[in-house]
């Protein structure tokens, strides 16, 4: 197999670029859905199902995509760049329909229907145009640049969600509405979805303007594979997974606890700092209604931005050490001891702390787990491997979702507890780190 060769900074920029469109999507899904759905009229003890559906398409979605896409090629667009257009086509329509749910005068349950609908097409789509990226860096960037790859990646994730997390806060503060009638989703919010939804094409044109795939011949070179294996050979997801190396199954063990973590967070931060913060009983159904809540929910924006900022920085940080696995484990640490610090801070501006230390763990979540599996795959089934290694990101989240009020329950159905859960989450992925070999490269 030949060695690919280097990139310059440049062309590793490009590769994930449109991530950061991408990301804004992802952002407003994940800060705002929650808010959405209280202010639809969801009961506080159920908010966790909604977040099933989002991990349940990707589960679907992500291994169809990098499996077909292994075995596509089309002139003058490529391997993975087809769906990723594609994706973005749907997100961009999607994210003009969601945050309506509440604007055609239908009953709460039609609302709430309308509106898992349109979360479950905006997750599909955002899967199928968040995969490419992380299959481009597979198949483009060589073993010694990957880890870079891969934090450049993660900070343009981040940045992407700092616009995201900000928007709302942002509309509010110029004079968009805050506040709107019983059941509706407030003008801020929606005008912040237009415009994620506009970013979000331009980041993707862009994309396909500036990055050039290999063709099936250079492609099989450089990934040690007969040609007519690139785009003919048939994957069968059970004999990959037969097939997989360890790595995959241990790194894919410390992905449970950290996306069990972060599921907690997108789901209860709203309501945890409403309750923790200005004091609002979030306790019943109708407390979404309140003014205070709304202001927390903009708040909870701020909060998610200063996260991103954190795992901006701490994305640079993470080449620096020697040992990955040190990487990841003091990522994960750091990032339990924001979950469990921000029980004890009341302030919304002392926050800020917590969640900067929370972008620790949610840098090393993009990064790591990539570099360290890529590097131990040939070219030939990297997509269908990305794809299926999804669901280690998809599977913790599905099952802390049917789990999120159970679990609220038990803490006496004070969201902030759920905060400290996610905490605990994170320790125990950072023990896991140990079971992780970053050694080995399989030949399937």
């Amino acid at each position: 197999m030949t060695q690919k060769p280097s990139l310059a900074f440049w062309q590793i920029w490009n590769l994930s670029f449109g991530f950061f469109g991408v990301q804004i999507a992802y952002a407003l899904q994940s800060a705002n859905i929650s808010r959405i759905f209280a202010t639809l009229g969801a009961d506080p003890h159920n908010l966790s199902f909604f977040w099933i559906l989002p991990p349940l398409m990707g589960l679907i979605v992500q291994p169809i995509v990098g499996s077909l896409s292994d075995k596509t090629w089309i002139p003058k667009l490529g391997r993975r760049i087809p769906y990723l257009f594609i994706g973005a086509i749907g997100a961009v329509i999607v994210m003009a329909m969601l945050p309506n749910a509440g604007s055609f005068n239908f009953t709460v349950t039609g609302a709430l229907l309308f509106g898992l609908i349109a979360l479950m097409f905006l997750d599909t789509t955002i899967n199928m145009a968040m995969q490419p990226f992380k299959m481009l860096v597979g198949d483009m960037v060589n073993e010694k640049q990957k880890t870079f790859a891969y934090s450049v990646q993660s900070f343009l994730v981040n940045a992407g969600s700092i616009i995201g997390f900000l928007f709302p806060f942002f509309f509010a503060y110029i004079g968009i509405a805050n506040i709107a009638p019983d059941g509706v989703v407030p003008d801020s919010v929606i005008y912040s979805f237009y415009a994620g939804a506009a970013i979000l094409i331009l980041c993707v044109l862009y994309t396909m303007w500036k990055v050039k795939e290999m063709p099936p011949k250079e492609y099989a070179r450089f990934h040690g594979i007969e040609e007519t294996n690139v785009v003919k050979e048939k994957s069968n997801f059970i004999v990959l997974l037969k097939k997989a190396p360890k790595v995959f199954w241990t790194v894919g063990l410390v992905q449970f606890f950290a996306w069990t973590a972060f599921l907690f967070m997108w789901t209860y931060t709203n309501g945890a700092i409403a309750e923790n913060v200005w004091g609002v009983d979030t306790s019943f159904a109708g407390h979404a209604k309140l003014p205070e809540y709304q202001e927390a929910g903009n708040w909870v924006g701020i909060l998610f931005a200063v996260q991103a900022v954190g795992a901006v920085i701490w994305a640079w940080v993470i080449p620096m050490f020697k040992s990955q696995k040190l990487a990841y484990s003091t990522s994960l640490l750091i990032g339990a001891a924001g979950f469990i610090a921000a029980l004890f801070v009341h302030d919304k501006y002392l926050l800020f702390i917590p969640y900067a230390m929370i972008g620790t763990a949610w840098a090393a979540t993009l990064a790591l787990p990539f570099a360290i599996l890529t590097n131990a795959l040939s070219g030939k089934n990297l997509g269908a491997y990305l794809g299926l290694f999804n669901g280690t990101i998809c599977i913790p989240q599905i099952a802390a979702a049917l789990l999120g009020g159970v679990i609220l329950s038990l803490v006496g159905s004070h969201q902030i507890y759920m905060l400290v859960v996610a905490g605990g989450s994170l320790i125990l992925g950072a023990l896991a780190v140990s079971f992780v070999n970053v050694r080995g490269k399989i030949g399937v």
